[in-house]
């Protein structure tokens, strides 16, 4: 099903919702374009363009695949960055254990692509997308589902709501990072409560713990390893009391992207349960990595014997104003560009084929559709000129792009990335 499904994305046909793609390839098919290997630059691409680096994302897979594998990590890469099926299926080829997801509409794509392990890093409490959930689990053998919860109501509303189902729903307790934190059960005594009440549920059956480091109050490598301690403790803790009793497996999950080597070292750790322990790191950030958020917080920063992520993320805007010598004006704004986190970062400027790094050029702020630069004396800008942009926050990058071409570094576009948000 998940060969079929990706294959039906090269059958879409190529028309005005997709914005930057050739005008000239309206009617054709995103394959058929696909082949014809167009040029970036000089195959009727317009401004603004978000591109995809072929050999950055390749190189990123590749890195965290090793990563994974070298820590005895099982890797759920979380989904919603990019909501791409196409990259989700790379992420499986490259050794994920399954996906992570945040709502019931992205598990749906999920499952309409062929994903057959979800993690869903979030108490999931509608009826009906648990009934659905229910009926893919009842339908295919394959598909494990796990998710969190966090507390008592929430348990007694999915059981309510998961009545007569064949098979249970696989639930993680989601310890939370501590006082202020977003979700998650705030004490061990709590957690025990929540779990006794799973214990009590007809349709759900304790998987493991889970939680997400991320959220740490004041987060520093000290605060966030004695976090992690805490989520392992609560597991070996469950473990002794014999709340996991028939399983094949306990569930320990946790990992954004700016802390994975603390779970790295601090799931090595983990020891002397009754059962194997699936050791689910989730990050997702990673497959495009970004020239801000990340570039700052990425841990290969602080462990780079490990190697390094590169950003893969171009957008590409075009000057429209010069009104004077310490101002122009890009045709890119809030509608193309993440800018939650930081503003997009000027990287090189491209004229007659010849591409020269942004010096002096600084991105000041964002209206709806432009890009307000400063420049400095030296920079050399023109109206006309192709200016290669650099974006923070990949999960607020791809959701602005529902087709993003995939370009080689010579500007070779070989393949459209399709989202789905």
């Amino acid at each position: 099903m998940a060969v079929e499904a990706l294959a039906r994305l090269a059958e879409e046909r190529v028309d005005h919702r997709f914005k930057g793609l050739p005008p000239d390839a309206d009617g054709l098919t995103v394959g058929e374009l696909a082949a014809q290997r167009r040029n970036l630059f000089t195959g009727g691409f317009t401004t603004p363009v978000l591109a995809l680096s072929a050999e950055r994302l390749e190189h990123n897979l590749k890195l965290m695949e090793t990563y994974a594998a070298r820590h005895g990590l099982a890797f759920a890469p979380h989904g919603k960055t990019s909501m791409a099926p196409q990259l989700f299926q790379r992420q499986i080829d490259h050794g994920a254990w399954g996906i992570t997801l945040a709502v019931p509409h992205q598990v749906r794509v999920a499952r309409a692509f062929g994903v057959r392990r979800i993690f869903l890093a979030n108490e999931l409490l509608d009826p009906a997308a648990l009934r659905w959930i229910s009926a893919q689990l009842d339908t295919d053998p394959a598909f494990r589902f796990v998710c969190y919860v966090d507390s008592v109501r929430g348990v007694e509303l999915m059981d309510a709501a998961l009545a007569g189902a064949a098979r249970p729903l696989d639930v993680v307790v989601e310890l939370a990072a501590g006082e202020g934190a977003r979700t998650g059960v705030r004490t061990e005594a709590e957690c025990a409560a929540v779990a006794d009440a799973v214990a009590a549920a007809r349709t759900l059956r304790l998987a493991g713990v889970a939680g997400y480091e991320g959220e740490v109050p004041g987060a520093d490598p000290e605060r966030v390893r004695a976090y992690l301690r805490r989520l392992v403790a609560l597991a070996a803790g469950f473990d002794r009391a014999g709340r996991f009793a028939g399983l094949d497996e306990i569930v320990v999950s946790a990992g954004g992207s700016a802390w994975f080597d603390a779970v790295a070292e601090v799931f090595a750790e983990i020891a002397g349960l009754s059962l194997p322990v699936l050791k689910l790191l989730r990050s997702g950030a990673y497959v495009s990595h970004d020239d801000g958020h990340y570039r700052e917080l990425t841990p290969f920063n602080r462990v780079p014997e490990e190697g390094a992520l590169q950003p893969a993320f171009r957008l590409w805007a075009q000057v429209v104003s010069r009104p004077s010598p310490e101002q122009a004006f890009a045709n890119a704004g809030k509608r193309d560009a993440a800018y939650d986190l930081h503003l997009p970062f000027a990287q090189v400027v491209r004229r007659d084929g010849t591409e020269r790094p942004a010096t002096g050029i600084e991105v000041t702020a964002l209206s709806d559709q432009h890009a307000w630069l400063r420049t400095g004396p030296e920079a050399d800008l023109a109206v006309g000129d192709w200016l290669g942009l650099g974006l923070s926050h990949p999960c607020t990058s791809f959701d602005k792009w529902p087709l993003i071409p995939l370009a080689q570094a010579d500007g070779t576009v070989v393949d459209y990335i399709r989202t789905f948000f």
